[in-house]
């Protein structure tokens, strides 16, 4: 795929990473690390890590590039181990170096339980206006198997005070395929977190990662003809009940689509400051160094939080992990891998706007996906099929 016109500068989003958290689940992947208390949170150097965390931003600025922020996501770890205060500073440090949107998503992270619960009133007033809670399952069973902390008459209660504080837009993580997870208990979860009304649910099968307990020790999970048929059941149950899916493991009601998540799909920008984050930034100063590298870099940050720490007060230690220009040549596989995961695929059009291709040029892959039944192309408009939504991977593998 060769590039044949100026990149347009996407939205851009800001992804703040908190990685500590009450216990490490055995299934997370994620950075995150145990706290030193897991009764308090006054033992986590709170306010270094704020002032790291503005250092951090400062160093990216230069990739701002005169836009305003269009979403925040906190995410961990548990962000809501942090008080009150240390967001309403946080971002109002933010603000005095990059713009906010009028409109703007701020999406915090949080977990179950009384002692984080209570806060959310205060979480509300500094202007996060969108929680994703980690609920999983309401089993008591099934959350003692996956480590959680709460229970599921906690989960039910930390909703009804987040509703209590001001939230009308919230999301629910749920987890099936869980381990001896039978079709009735996956959908008597779906059904428990529907009576609280979200406005969005993230619906995702459990799967085993590298580099975690279930790794070492892998749990029982159901077999693939159940695991089918709890995806079916669940689709319709949530379709049943305004839930539209427009992701692969995403549902919501109308018009409360996750903006900072449709952000990554669209192969908008975000700069990711905290340890181990990532961002994807297109950099229209950029000189690269041959003719392979496009503007379109990769970054991520020292993932360890001592390190992390330690950068933002030695001057010979630095934020950046390290960098890299996605090739000119992998730039339409990248867009095509994160957009062709939406429902309603992308338009046409923003493939040259994100990545400088002209579509013309996926004409070969676009003829065999088409021919196979797995991509549709209407008014404009690239899509998977029906069938296609499970052989996304298939997909990729004909425009290499």
């Amino acid at each position: 795929m060769s590039v044949s016109s100026a990149i347009q500068l996407p939205p851009l989003s800001l992804y703040i990473h908190v990685p500590w958290c009450v216990r490490k689940c055995p299934y997370c992947d994620f950075n995150s690390h145990q706290a030193p208390d897991e009764n308090s949170e006054q033992n986590l150097p709170e306010n270094e890590y704020i002032d790291a965390l503005i250092k951090d931003l400062q160093t990216d600025l230069h990739w701002v590039q005169g836009r305003k922020i269009q979403t925040i996501f906190i995410g961990g770890g548990t962000p809501s181990l942090f008080s009150v205060a240390a967001y309403k500073r946080l971002f109002a440090e933010i603000q005095t170096l990059v713009e906010f949107d009028d409109d703007i998503e701020i999406t915090m992270e949080a977990n179950p339980g009384t002692f984080e619960a209570e806060k959310f009133a205060g979480y509300r007033q500094v202007g996060i206006n969108r929680l994703s809670v980690g609920i999983q399952s309401f089993s008591d069973h099934q959350l003692e198997h996956l480590g959680r902390i709460h229970d599921g008459q906690q989960a039910k209660q930390a909703i009804l005070m987040a509703k209590d504080a001001g939230f009308d837009n919230f999301n629910i993580d749920l987890m099936h395929g869980l381990p001896d997870q039978s079709l009735q208990r996956a959908l008597d979860d779906i059904s428990q977190a529907m009576e609280l009304g979200p406005t969005h649910m993230s619906w995702y099968q459990l799967t085993i990662e590298p580099n975690t307990e279930y790794f070492k020790y892998p749990p029982k999970l159901p077999e693939d003809e159940i695991l089918w048929d709890i995806q079916e059941a669940g689709q319709k149950l949530l379709a049943d009940h305004g839930y539209q899916q427009y992701e692969i493991s995403a549902y919501a009601q109308a018009g409360k689509q996750a903006r900072h998540n449709l952000n990554y799909w669209q192969f908008g920008d975000y700069l990711g400051i905290g340890a181990g984050a990532h961002g994807k930034v297109t950099d229209l100063t950029f000189t690269p160094e041959n003719l392979l590298a496009s503007p379109v870099l990769r970054t991520w940050k020292t993932r360890l939080p001592k390190d992390y720490l330690n950068a933002a007060v030695q001057a010979d230690k630095t934020f950046l992990a390290g960098k890299e220009s996605i090739l000119n040549e992998d730039l339409g596989l990248e867009f095509l891998m994160n957009a062709l995961r939406l429902q309603q695929g992308f338009d046409t059009g923003l493939l040259s706007q994100r990545t400088g291709i002209a579509f013309n040029t996926l004409e070969k892959g676009l003829q065999a996906a088409q021919q196979q039944g797995l991509l549709e192309l209407q008014h404009d408009q690239l899509k998977t099929s029906q069938r296609g939504q499970f052989f996304l991977n298939e997909i990729l593998e004909l425009f290499l």
